[in-house]
């Protein structure tokens, strides 16, 4: 396709007045839609960053949290109703709230790169505020879950050998919990990756939901309009599905197999069908044991 003949080409609404499906893949073909500032490839660098940003801030604060609550056993109760309480309040209305409450009183007009715009950071905090809240609640529930998980009988064995009660959470509590701190991050990290759109009803903020809140503003542009929209919608989900599988795979790297069990099945899949090799060995030992006993016999 021509460059920019996507933009030219008048539409062909459909029975809702809108622009068909069809020219979802007409958008995505088209170079224009993917480069510059407003390009594809520009909101989804900055949905990126903002998700590992907010990720990481996440984890500084809930995982040292919810090992500190699951190691002492105090504050769980209370602590696990905040978290349930604000994973019940609209995003979209928390987002409006913290604009009208904080933005005012923040004077800052600088940018920073692309990822910030010029004038932008009054909105930027509220919308990686709310992100953040949404983070914190799966990684902290299921950091102090992981570790009242965990046998007592494992925290006495390493007391019993001299380990501090620093030694006990770090060396003990955390490779243990690590199974449902991942499955917390990972829960997270599609909250985020999903949520990051609504963020752009925020003026200024950039990210893939630039695509879908802006589009609504002139849904028969064949550029900016719906077709965009289900493109950003699109790329959201591929995102998602991408981050779950590469979270899984680091997952799989850095839980212990005893834990997970993939040790226990592999040595137990050895024992059920042996190699060829040890077979034999086994069945030569067998003879000689016989030999040997018809010999002592004799």
């Amino acid at each position: 396709m021509i460059p920019g003949l996507l933009s030219r080409t008048t539409p062909d609404p459909g029975d809702n007045g809108l622009p068909g499906l069809h020219r979802v893949p007409i958008w995505f073909n088209d170079p224009l839609n993917w480069k510059g500032p407003d390009g594809l490839l520009a909101y989804t660098s900055e949905h990126i960053v903002y998700t590992i940003v907010v990720l990481a801030v996440a984890m500084v604060i809930a995982v040292p949290l919810g090992l500190l609550i699951g190691h002492t056993g105090r504050g769980s109760a209370a602590i696990g109703g905040s978290v349930n309480a604000l994973r019940a309040v609209p995003p979209l209305g928390l987002l409006i709230l913290l604009i009208a409450v904080i933005s005012p009183h923040i004077h800052i007009t600088q940018g920073f790169t692309y990822l910030i715009a010029r004038g932008s950071v009054p909105y930027f905090i509220p919308a990686m505020a709310v992100l953040l809240v949404l983070a914190i609640s799966p990684i902290l529930t299921s950091t102090y879950a992981g570790v009242q998980a965990i046998d007592p009988a494992v925290r006495d064995a390493a007391r019993g050998m001299g380990m501090r009660p620093v030694q006990v959470v770090t060396r003990v509590e955390f490779p243990n919990a690590l199974p449902l701190i991942m499955s917390g991050m990972r829960s997270a990290t599609l909250q985020v990756i999903a949520t990051m759109t609504v963020a752009a009803y925020a003026p200024l903020v950039g990210g893939i939901g630039r695509l879908i809140v802006d589009g609504d503003q002139d849904l028969t542009s064949l550029r900016y309009g719906y077709p965009a929209m289900v493109a950003g919608g699109i790329t959201v989900a591929v995102l998602a599905l991408a981050a779950e599988g590469l979270l899984a795979l680091l997952q799989r790297r850095v839980v212990s197999r005893g834990i997970t069990g993939r040790y226990s099945t592999r040595r137990e899949k050895y024992e059920r069908h042996p190699p060829a090799a040890s077979r034999g060995a086994r069945a030569g030992s067998a003879r000689r044991m016989r030999r040997s006993g018809q010999l002592s016999h004799t």
